[in-house]
Formats: structure tokens, sequence, C-alpha cells
């Protein structure tokens, strides 16, 4: 018998022809202000937009703790319910996460779905996804977040035909036992196959690190123009598209630094304020991209109006994937669109770099910062190179940074920070053979994410 929630995922895939009419809620709590929620409510409205629904009402509310049964408390759920009615909602879209109980009782009252942002996302993930491995990390993500909220009673029987946003996250005539027996069998084979594709991952890994090139993972808010950089640096030609998550699944090229060293530059998903544990757990395998890069260049949208938060969220997902140790260069994209804003960004931020990844401006400066963070952070190495060996010389000033030379009897002495592949290249001239067999050793040893067939190296 064929699995329903395989056909569910691939039935996400299907574009509606008519659009939801949503209803957002936001609660302001202790520690937050109703500008943090109006702020927050107006991406989620992007969310909801991206999704394939309209807004067409919100609902704030201040409180000092979620209602244990209604999330805002009886009195606004009942003017919720009055809300719906006068716009004729088809689904209520809590910007808060919610609890399975409070789902279930909002349903009840409100006679209409309800969902959270959590749910939002997943449906967006479902929507685009397209490899076999992102299908399979999106189902897995959505099955985990559907689980706990099977329900007993008539609420166990959910119509696979209802449409809209969290159908998705649904579907399945069969009772609550049965279906939580299916749903563990689904995540069990779906672990499996996600382990399978990271040992292949990690064979790929080994296999190209061989070649000594420096990984740069390109990490950034979700429509910060990642993939459009990308496209810029590398004429990959990958999908860049002004929505959000338009992209999932990382792409890989390579790229010639201004001093001629090679490095591997790859896009990765876009993040995203309060992306879902769930998600992150199940994106394991493609956020390790980020996670055993050699650095990150940290795009960051110019044009939006809370960029800073956009770094906060950006940080936190990498702290949670063990990637917080890198270090980064920050690019602040669209400065054609705000200019001075990402003026001022940059002065507010040393180091950082002001690009615009459409037009091509400020590209060369985040390519000269990036080919010199690279080789600053390489640990000099010692050469002798003869006084004849023009081209020899030429490559260590072309590839690495100088920290000191010195005319001796044998040629002249460098002290220079070099990437792995310079020095792999310039072995024959390394004063400390045994330095040289570390260094490439421990190249060998580090793990670099590689997607399947979607490397132009």
């Amino acid at each position: 018998m064929t699995d329903p929630y395989r056909e569910a995922l691939g039935a996400t895939l299907i574009d509606r022809t008519i659009r939801e009419k949503i209803v957002l809620v936001g609660v302001t709590f202790p520690g937050s202000t109703e500008e943090d929620t109006d702020a927050s409510l107006d991406e989620l409205d992007l969310l909801v937009d991206t999704a394939g629904a309209d807004v067409v009402a919100r609902l704030v509310q201040r409180r000092d703790r979620p209602d244990h049964t209604w999330f805002i408390g009886k009195g606004k759920a009942e003017e919720l319910h009055q809300l719906c009615l006068a716009v004729d909602a088809d689904t209520v879209v809590f910007d808060n996460e919610l609890q399975p109980a409070q789902q279930f009782k909002l349903e009840k009252l409100l006679g209409r779905t309800a969902i959270d942002r959590t749910a939002v996302i997943l449906d967006i993930f479902a929507q685009n996804a397209r490899t076999p491995e992102g299908r399979a990390q999106v189902e897995l993500a959505l099955l985990r977040y559907r689980l706990p909220r099977l329900r007993r009673g008539a609420g166990a029987k959910m119509s696979q035909q209802r449409g809209g946003i969290g159908s998705r996250l649904g579907g399945g005539e069969t009772r609550i036992e049965v279906d939580r027996r299916r749903i563990n069998r689904r995540i069990a084979a779906l672990e499996a196959e996600l382990r399978q594709l990271s040992s292949t991952r990690q064979l790929q890994r080994r296999s190209r690190s061989r070649s000594g090139l420096a990984e740069v993972a390109i990490v950034g808010y979700t429509n910060a123009g990642k993939s459009t950089l990308l496209n810029r640096l590398t004429d990959a030609g990958v999908l860049a598209q002004d929505r959000l998550f338009a992209t999932l699944d990382p792409t890989t090229r390579r790229l010639a630094l201004p001093g001629g060293e090679p490095v591997l530059l790859t896009d990765t998903v876009g993040f995203v304020r309060r992306l879902p544990h769930g998600l992150i757990e199940a994106f394991k395998g493609t956020l390790e991209v980020a996670a055993n890069a050699d650095h990150l260049i940290h795009v960051v949208d110019a044009a939006d109006v809370d960029p800073e938060g956009q770094i906060a969220a950006v940080r936190e997902v990498l702290a949670e994937i063990g990637a917080s140790h890198l270090g980064e260069s920050i690019v602040f994209n669209k400065s054609d669109l705000a200019p001075d804003a990402a003026r001022r960004l940059v002065a507010e931020h040393p180091g950082s770099v002001a690009a615009s990844a459409v037009t091509g401006d400020g590209v060369d400066d985040l390519l000269d910062v990036l080919g010199d963070r690279l080789r600053t952070a390489a640990a000099p190495v010692e050469l002798l190179v003869p006084f004849d060996d023009g081209a020899t010389l030429a490559a260590v000033h072309r590839e690495g940074q100088v920290v000191s030379s010195e005319a001796t009897e044998g040629g002249m002495r460098i002290l220079a920070r070099l990437d792995a592949a310079s020095l792999g290249r310039l072995r024959d001239v390394v004063v400390d053979p045994d330095v040289l067999g570390a260094i490439l050793s421990d190249t060998d040893d580090h793990d670099v994410d590689q997607p399947r067939g979607d490397i132009d190296a």
C-alpha cells in the first residue's frame, strides 16, 4: 500500500488556484514591545504570502503569559471568532507557537483551521523542496510536527480534501493509534534514508578535501540575496527570486580569488527569526555546509527595516549548528536600493563591505576582503625560494600574505600565510616538510559538504 504521508508531501508541490483568507494573531509578552510584535507580524505576512494566501486582518493583544487553554484568553478568542466571521477568513495564523491542546481548542471555538508560524514555515519548505534529500528532510520535519497533534475521538479523522495552509501538515482518515504507528515507521525510514545520504556526503567530502581548496559558505537571512551573489561571483545560474526561501538546496561552485587562488563557494538555505527547531534538526545534514566551512560570507539585506535583527537571527542558527566559531565576512547587500543605510551599517561594523549582487558594485571589495582573511587565518609557513625562480616568487606574493622576507645564500627565505591548495603547489620550497605534512593532513580530515551532482569545479 502506498504510504499516504509520502503522497501528502508530493501534493504540497501543487499550486492552488484559490488563495485563502488569513487572519494573523500576535501577542506582546513582557520583554518585547508592540513595535516588535508589529514587525514580526509584517514578516509573518510575507511568509503567508509566500505560502500562497492573503492576509485580510490582524488581531494583537498584550499579555503577561499565554493562556494555557486559548493562548490569548477566552474573551479575546471570542473576539477573534467574530473577526473571522466578519472577514470570512479561512484560517487563523498565530505568530507564536501553539501547543497541540491550544490549537485543538481554538479550532473548535473558531470553526476553522488554527495554525502557528512554525506550520507556515514548514508549509513553505514543503512547497519548495525539489531534490530527494530536500523532500525527505521536509517530510521528516512535517511528520515530527504532526505527531503530537494527532487527536482522539472525532478530531482523529482529518479530511485529506481540506485545502489551505496547514492541510499539508495533516491528512489520513485512520484511528489515532494506527496513525501514530504509521508516522513513527515513516519517521524511522526517513531518518535511515538521511543517515545513508549523510554517509555518502562524508565520502564525497574526504574525496574533495584532498584538493586542499578552502571552503566558503554563503549564509544569511532568507531573501537577503545569497543566490544572486553566488550567480554574480560564479555564473552558477541558480534560481534567484525576490521571495522567501526560494532555494533550499545548497549549490557549490569554484571561485578564483583576486590572487588567483581557487576556493569552493557554497550557497546555503536562508534563515529566518524563530526558525523551527524541528526544521533545523531535519536539515542538519544540509546545514553542515556552513558548520564545516573555513569561512562564512554573511549576507545582510541593507534595505531591510531591521538588518541588526537579521544578523542576530542568523548568528542564533549558526550557534545551534555549531558554526558560531567560524570567521565571517559581512556583506551588506542591496546597496543600490539603500546606499545611505549600507554606508551607515559598514561604519557600524568594521571590516564589513557594502555591495550589490545585482549591479556588481562592491563585489571586488568583498573578494579582496575574503582573500585577505583566508590567508590571515592560515598559520605562517617558511619557504626558501631560489633567486632564479621568479614564477614561484610571484606565486607566493600573489596567492599568499607575506609576513617577512630575507635574502640568504640559498635564496629568498619567506615567511608567508598560504591556503592549503597553494601550499600543495609550493611544497618543493617549503623548509619544514613536517609542517607541510601536518597542514595537508589536517586538510584531508576536514569535512566539506557537497550536494550530489551540483558542483562545477
